[in-house]
């Protein structure tokens, strides 16, 4: 058995000496990138703003000694909720004048006039609801948490009726609750009294429901 053995062939030859090279690599060790949990994310164009565009619904704006108003165009417990509320609720992702005025104040007429109407759309309200605290965006998180609030006291059941949806709600609530800081620039915005308390007032109302 004849046995051959690897040559070392050099990288470069002189004329009286061999020279090998060894090249050197120096690994670093790169961290995970930032998971950018609080950081903003843009909405998509809802469909509220494309009803108002289209003349849809039945609401105009208003001025009185108070500030701007709605003026609504036919009687509000006569709307139909399965229809009207999931769009109002889908405005929440605004953020422009007038469409978040409208979306904004809008669903609290409703929620005020809506009685027995309001707890069979709640089924229809968690994905808009889901979508506007997925922006991360202080001025619509701020809002949807005040709505949050107006529709748990809304009726009887309503608060019970979300208990199921929880899951899909609570996890941007849970996300912010300690970090309080991230609340501070909605007084840039005017909203001074209700910064940091809107977001713990919520989760407290939410979580406060006997299951």
């Amino acid at each position: 058995m004849i046995l051959t053995m690897p040559l070392a062939v050099p990288l470069a030859t002189g004329p009286t000496h061999t020279h090998t090279y060894t090249h050197n690599r120096i690994l670093s060790v790169v961290g995970p990138p930032a998971a950018g949990a609080f950081r903003e994310r843009p909405s998509k164009p809802t469909n509220f703003r494309k009803f108002y565009e289209h003349g849809a619904f039945p609401i105009a704006l208003d001025h009185d000694n108070k500030g701007n108003r709605i003026a609504w165009k036919v009687d509000i417990e006569t709307l139909d909720y399965y229809h009207y509320l999931p769009l109002f609720f889908d405005g929440l992702c605004e953020t422009a004048h007038p469409y978040e005025f409208f979306a904004r104040q809008g669903i609290h007429d409703m929620l005020d006039h809506g009685g027995s109407k309001i707890l069979p759309v709640i089924p229809q309200l968690i994905v808009p609801i889901k979508n506007a605290l997925n922006t991360r965006n202080n001025q619509v998180m701020c809002t949807t948490m005040k709505v949050l609030q107006h529709l748990v006291t809304s009726g009887d059941k309503v608060g019970e009726t979300l208990v199921p949806y929880f899951r899909q709600i609570l996890p941007v609530f849970n996300l912010f609750k300690n970090k309080n800081s991230e609340f501070q620039s909605c007084k840039v915005m005017n909203v001074h009294s209700r910064a940091d308390g809107v977001e713990r007032e919520s989760f407290a109302l939410l979580c406060s429901i006997d299951v």
